[in-house]
């Protein structure tokens, strides 16, 4: 049946095939745009017939010019002037106030195309934006009601990410300067990738406005755990939820050495082999904890919501000033590495640790793949991580109310000292 099949389709004109795929592909989107017809009131261009019979056209052309390609955009130009007089009419039927779109006009040009690009063998291609096509058309309601749940600021704040990523970082130079050996595409490569993962968080928070604390404490913890600290901890001042607030503190920085494993991945494997296991034990084993504190009973009952905002990663003077930060602190470390070893690499992790840690954090994996230097930088990570725990326990001690600061620096206290513990095995 299947060699039946193979002869038949050899015995069938390829211009035939192509023209069958034509008329298929146009007659989808023709469909589609007679069922807006019916729903309309108003002049409406094209339909069923309408469509096919201008791809037909584009596919006539295209096999009656062969590689030229002058005579195709003529044709494309004339059938562009036909959409034109077509949105004329619509303009005059409409009311002023009324003022139609040009979706069917355009849709009738993407047609034209795809006869061109069936002739041209892009059969995929062709395929393709008939689907897109009709999805842009079928999907109407749902994007243009985007413009409604989507906040003005948060389609800037995607622009910005657009702008770190698609637009600055291709066209940074990829190779290393000076004595320190700085990589400015290397530099602007690690803002990426913090901004990724913050911006990642940060559309998540967006999304659960009015989910729990504890989701909250998560996400936040991926975002900033320093950041999401301070500011459970100002809220437990308002609420008799002591042990919920330390335990949503601590599963904050839980999940910050999750982030710190993704952002050491990224960037070296070989790290990643050491710290990868330690880490994810720590932020398992300080994820239950604080789960299971946060579910004592410790006040009143009534559910909790997220009342606090996170600032928006993608700030442009953050991510400069982010890159400047990482290089100052790329260079100091590898001083200390130079001149003071092990011990003045962990005692500036230590220091660094009551700061930001990420740009100390992701200077330790530009170092060489060697034991003793992978070991050293292994070390310092989880130092630094410490310290900031530690930093965290007093932030969350300053700003918290009595009972929940203290129970929050208790159990900060308690994971960073645990956070040690990989150093006597690195």
């Amino acid at each position: 049946m299947s060699f039946q099949l193979d002869q038949f389709v050899q015995l069938l004109p390829t211009e035939g095939i192509k023209i069958v795929l034509v008329l298929f592909l146009a007659f989808l989107i023709g469909l589609e745009r007679e069922e807006h017809k019916v729903s309309d009131q108003h002049y409406s261009f094209g339909g069923v017939r309408t469509y096919p019979l201008i791809a037909l056209t584009g596919y006539a052309i295209a096999l009656l010019s062969g590689p030229h390609l002058l005579a195709e955009i003529l044709g494309f130009l004339a059938v562009s002037g036909f959409m034109m007089l077509s949105y004329w009419h619509k303009l005059n039927s409409h009311h002023p106030a009324d003022m139609p779109g040009v979706t069917s006009e355009f849709t009738g040009l993407i047609t034209y195309l795809l006869g061109s690009l069936v002739y041209h063998d892009y059969f995929w291609i062709a395929t393709t934006l008939t689907v897109a096509s009709m999805l842009l058309l079928e999907l109407k309601d749902v994007l243009e009601g985007l413009t409604q749940r989507i906040a003005p600021r948060e389609i800037l704040t995607f622009t910005k990410f657009l702008l770190l990523t698609a637009v600055i970082l291709p066209v940074i130079p990829n190779q290393a300067f000076g004595r320190f050996q700085i990589n400015p595409f290397k530099t602007w490569l690690v803002v990426v990738a913090v901004s990724t993962v913050s911006y990642g968080s940060y559309l998540l928070l967006q999304a659960t406005k009015e989910s729990g604390i504890l989701l909250s404490a998560i996400l936040g913890g991926i975002y900033s755990s320093t950041v999401t600290t301070v500011a459970i901890a100002k809220r437990s001042k308002n609420e008799n939820h002591p042990r919920l607030f330390a335990g949503a503190t601590l599963l904050a920085s839980a999940f910050m050495y999750l982030r710190l494993t993704i952002l050491i991945g990224a960037f070296s494997w070989s790290l990643l082999r050491l710290l990868a296991a330690p880490f994810l034990l720590l932020a398992l084993a300080a994820g239950l904890t604080g789960w299971v504190w946060s579910r004592r009973p410790d006040g009143a009952a009534e559910k909790l919501q997220r009342k606090f905002q996170h600032p928006n990663p993608l700030e442009l003077r953050t991510a400069f000033f982010f890159a400047g930060i990482f290089l100052v602190v790329l260079i100091v470390t590898r001083l200390a590495r130079s001149y003071m070893g092990n011990t003045g690499l962990y005692a500036l992790g230590a220091v660094i640790g009551f700061t930001d840690v990420d740009p100390f954090i992701l200077s330790m994996t530009q170092a060489t793949d060697s034991p003793a230097q992978l070991g050293m930088s292994a070390g310092a990570i989880a130092i630094a991580a410490a310290s900031n725990n530690l930093a965290k326990g007093i932030y969350a001690y300053a700003f918290g109310s009595r009972s929940a600061g203290r129970q929050s620096f208790l159990l900060l206290i308690a994971l960073a000292l645990l956070g040690l513990l990989p150093i006597f095995w690195l």
